[in-house]
């Protein structure tokens, strides 16, 4: 570890020089990001009990994981603007104390209505922690190869949360009650403000920007977000043409039109939309968006396919998603390589193709068995890992240096606008070309059939989509090499 002097009356900056001796701060960002993660999914296997105890009907169940998901897409930009002003390792550490003191108070829920707030809050928690623990990352390291390996590491811990998520609470489930799984988050945010506290150095006031917060900008990103991924939740449960569906979208484009008229005039604006110039941070964000319609679709299409259509237990099917996790980290050296041989630009179209591929193979291989599944898996996540290491990597360093926490923000916002849009898509078109309600138990053999064919057309489709928006964003990249030089 090396030190650099700071000017009296700064915080000392500590960076490290591997990820042996980052341990302790790196494992702590990690289990932060981990545990917001998996808390997206986690409740998703317990809902039929939850059901049952608190005597929830089906559009609360839905709200139940749908309100923390709501809140954290919706305050991400907001979350990551005032840590650029506030201090990033203050509001991660205030987020992670919010985080674990909400999940205590499980043990006071007696109704659904109880739960869907706790489940918010535990949203709003989590938004203050997801932006700021990436940002953190690269105040780590000085070498761009340690930080795009500790980004990989990061992105392999957090989408092993949201893979895991149904099949750690399907496991847990057999054995404890359900108020469990949000009561373990507190001694692992304890844990993780510990080791925050102990390895990550407070930041700097040079490293911060003095502007003004932008409240008025806040409000409107917040509806604007809000509604829209709300929209997208509601013309899957309500249908497009609901009223409640217009209602939410024609919210949230005025809402856009209101924030975008805002941030243009405002001498302090929360998200410097001349930024959009570059074309690193707008095709990083536009890339980051297509891999999370990929990685979504996929997680909500084959959890359907594996459960109802192959009637594998919850463990069974979550053991099934293991190829993600396992390509994650062995795709590593690839995907560094691929960084360094050929720059951003090309590294990120080869693993777009790679995307588009992988789910035009999905639309032959759901009727071929595991096998064939499963190698679409392996090539989808090398895409995966490919574009979304570096694209979050080109995007925080091609941002201000006091702005860091805006640009992971925004990666962030980006992914999770994509997993809506991933899951309303996937939702929309299995209605639409199979139907709208999903039997239980083992199906026969007509609505297999029916499944099979709803799900080629869904991911031929979803093949065509990624791989515009993949590509299209990974063109306007510049031709960097992370992994040796600065950007």
């Amino acid at each position: 570890m090396t030190a650099t002097t700071a000017p009296a009356g700064a915080s000392t900056a500590r960076t490290y020089t591997s990820l042996r001796a980052a341990w302790i701060p790196l494992a702590a960002l990690c289990l932060a990001f981990f545990v917001e993660m998996v808390d997206n999914t986690l409740l998703s296997i317990a809902l039929p009990t939850i059901g049952r105890d608190l005597g929830g009907g089906t559009t609360a169940l839905q709200w139940v994981t749908g309100a923390y998901s709501l809140t954290f897409g919706g305050l991400l930009l907001t979350a990551g603007s005032i840590a650029d002003r506030f201090g990033r390792r203050r509001v991660l550490l205030i987020g992670l104390a919010v985080f674990g003191l909400l999940s205590l108070c499980v043990v006071a829920v007696t109704t659904a209505g109880e739960l869907i707030a706790l489940r918010a809050g535990l949203g709003i928690a989590a938004a203050a922690m997801a932006p700021i623990t990436n940002s953190l990352v690269f105040r780590l390291f000085d070498d761009q190869a340690l930080r795009m390996r500790a980004m990989t590491v990061m992105i392999v811990v957090g989408m092993s949360g949201f893979v895991l998520g149904p099949l750690l609470g399907g496991t847990a489930l057999a054995h404890i009650r359900w108020e469990w799984l949000l009561l373990v988050n507190a001694p692992i945010a304890l844990i993780a403000a510990i080791g925050v506290r102990l390895g990550v150095a407070a930041d700097r006031p040079e490293d911060l920007t003095d502007d003004e917060l932008d409240l008025p900008g806040a409000v409107l990103s917040v509806i604007a977000i809000g509604l829209a991924c709300y929209s997208l939740t509601s013309g899957v449960e309500h249908g497009w043409l609901a009223p409640v569906t217009l209602g939410s979208i024609s919210g949230a484009v005025a809402a856009a039109v209101a924030f975008v008229r805002h941030e243009r005039r405002t001498p302090s604006p929360m998200l410097d939309l001349g930024l959009f110039a570059n074309g690193t941070v707008r095709g990083a964000a536009i890339a980051q968006i297509g891999t999370s319609i990929a990685m979504a679709g996929v997680m909500f299409g084959l959890i359907l396919h594996f459960q109802y259509a192959y009637g594998w237990s919850p463990v069974r099917a979550g053991l099934a998603n293991l190829p993600i996790i396992v390509t994650m980290i062995a795709a590593t050296p690839l995907s560094e390589w691929l960084a360094k041989a050929f720059g951003h630009r090309i590294a990120c179209l080869v693993g777009a193709a790679g995307l588009a591929g992988s789910l035009a193979g999905l639309a032959w291989a759901v009727d071929h068995g595991y096998a064939a599944i499963a190698i679409c898996m392996v090539v989808m996540t090398i895409g995966l890992r490919t574009v979304m290491t570096i694209c979050a990597i080109a995007l925080v360093e091609a941002m201000p240096g006091n702005r860091t926490s805006i640009g992971t923000a925004l990666n962030d916002t980006a992914q999770e606008v994509g997993t809506s849009v991933g899951t309303a898509l996937i939702g929309t078109l299995i209605a639409a070309l199979v139907t709208t309600s999903l039997p239980a138990g083992t199906w026969n053999g007509d609505l297999v059939a029916s499944f099979f064919h709803g799900e080629r057309i869904t991911y031929a489709v979803l093949a065509v989509i990624v791989g515009l928006i993949a590509a299209g964003g990974a063109r306007t990249l510049t031709n960097s090499r992370s992994t040796e030089e600065h950007a």
